[in-house]
């Protein structure tokens, strides 16, 4: 025992002087007696701490015991409040299963038409969003009919007349709109997205048009909005003439009944895509064609027109008999005149040279126009060719579950053929018709020169 309270005291010694280092250093004690004044301080210093501490514990004790008691009397009480609520609550859930059967037996079979009217709205307000109607009567309706079905759906609340009135109204009104051709202005969304004032004319629940261009809904909007492409032009045609028409005017114009709101045939067509699109599905190999095939028109034509002229200048030279130096026909009486004196055989010779060297000139440009004819064809197949190579690549890349691909695929490697038969077909007839033109010239001229070797050969 005496030598554990050593080690303690030497503890608490070693303790005394590490705390007190600092005071020690200022002091600087160079004796035992100041050493040990300075740890009787320190241990007086300690004590008034604890002291301290121990009374403010005990305070905040006696505050903690104080609160906890004043929680214990809140949660009594409210205990107290929540019996009494449950009470209430039973009494309430009582009366509330009584009040619901008298609720059914005073309804009895209103309750069956409710269930319809309820139906009726929902639906209305459905077809509404999506109708014509909706841009000129405006979205209050459908405010109206949806607050209705939630109404009547809650069934703590009966529709009172003015309401089922509404419903009838709004519902009467929709089919008077179906048979109605009606003008009014309103705001249209334009193709840059911003709306304007348009005068909006209405062809029952089918089609709306605004300056002679049809008109789409858009009903998250509640806006009408052109259509981004024009149906073809009889129809965009008819749209104009029905803008422009006063009361009582008859038009013809086309209705679109199809689909639950109508228009879905013109939605269907303005899809199809326009001639011009359809040549740009060609691509490359289209309009190589079509350069081709005007370039072989082009020549065709001109090739024709200077025979006809050709023809007409021979016909005259044929019934003259001065030798116009201007026209085949002349220049080979000319060399027949020029050799008339000289045998026949001779003669023979000088005219079929003169013919040959008329003949390329005739038939100038008319073998261009035969190759064409026959290219034309070809370089159609290459594209379908080409296109169909593309096609079954994309079915490799992503299956046949769409036959969407497939069908625009093989319809666009289809547009080169069309396109070269449109460039064949012609250029073979004008081919057919500048040929038969030149061998008719040709003809003349060989008819002419044989005439005069015969009249040659009876003057001997």
């Amino acid at each position: 025992m005496k030598t554990l309270n050593k080690y303690i005291l030497s503890f608490v010694l070693v303790a005394s002087v590490s705390s007190f280092a600092q005071e020690a250093a200022e002091g600087e004690p160079t004796t035992i007696q100041g050493l040990l004044q300075l740890v009787e301080q320190g241990r007086t210093s300690e004590q008034n701490i604890n002291t301290k501490r121990e009374a403010d514990f005990l305070a905040n004790k006696n505050k903690q015991a104080a609160k906890l008691a004043a929680e214990k009397r809140e949660l009594a009480r409210q205990e107290r409040i929540a019996d009494q609520l449950e009470s209430e609550y039973k009494k309430n859930d009582a009366i509330l299963v009584v009040k619901e059967a008298a609720y059914k037996k005073e309804l009895g079979s209103l309750v069956e038409l409710f269930g319809h009217l309820q139906s009726s709205a929902g639906e209305a307000s459905a077809l509404f969003s999506d109708s014509l109607t909706s841009a000129q009567y405006g979205k209050e309706r459908e405010k109206f009919l949806n607050g209705l079905s939630t109404k009547m759906s809650s069934a703590t609340e009966l529709p009172t007349i003015r309401e089922l009135e509404g419903l009838w109204y709004e519902l009467q009104r929709e089919m008077v709109a179906g048979s109605e051709v009606v003008s009014f202005d309103t705001s249209v969304i334009n193709l840059e997205g911003e709306s304007e004032n348009c005068k909006v004319t209405r062809v029952g629940l089918y089609n709306a048009i605004c300056d002679g261009k049809y008109l789409e809904y858009i009903g998250s909007k509640g806006q009408y909005a052109f259509l981004g492409k024009q149906p073809e032009g009889r129809y965009v045609s008819s749209a104009k003439k029905l803008s422009k028409a006063d009361v009582g005017d008859v038009v013809k114009f086309g209705v679109d009944p199809t689909g639950p709101v109508g228009g879905s045939l013109l939605a269907n067509l303005i899809q199809n895509p326009s001639l011009m699109e359809r040549v740009n599905q060609g691509r490359e190999v289209g309009y190589i064609i079509i350069i081709v095939g005007l370039f072989g028109i082009g020549i065709a034509f001109w090739k024709l027109f200077t025979l006809y002229t050709m023809g007409v200048a021979v016909a005259k030279q044929a019934k003259s008999k001065n030798h116009d130096k201007s026209n085949p026909l002349g220049r080979v009486l000319a060399v027949g005149e020029e050799h008339m004196g000289k045998d026949i055989e001779t003669l023979e010779l000088r005219l079929a040279e003169a013919i040959m060297a008329e003949r390329p000139a005739i038939e100038r440009g008319i073998p261009v126009v035969k190759i064409i004819s026959v290219v034309a064809p070809l370089a159609g197949l290459l594209g379908t060719v080409t296109g169909m190579i593309v096609t079954f690549q994309q079915i490799t890349l992503f299956g046949t579950g769409d036959p969407k691909i497939m069908a625009g695929g093989i319809s666009q490697a289809l547009v080169t053929t069309v396109l070269g038969l449109v460039v064949a077909i012609p250029t073979t007839l004008l081919h057919s018709f500048a040929n038969s033109s030149a061998r008719g010239i040709i003809n003349v001229l060989e008819e002419q020169s044989t005439g005069i070797v015969a009249e040659h050969s009876d003057s001997k």
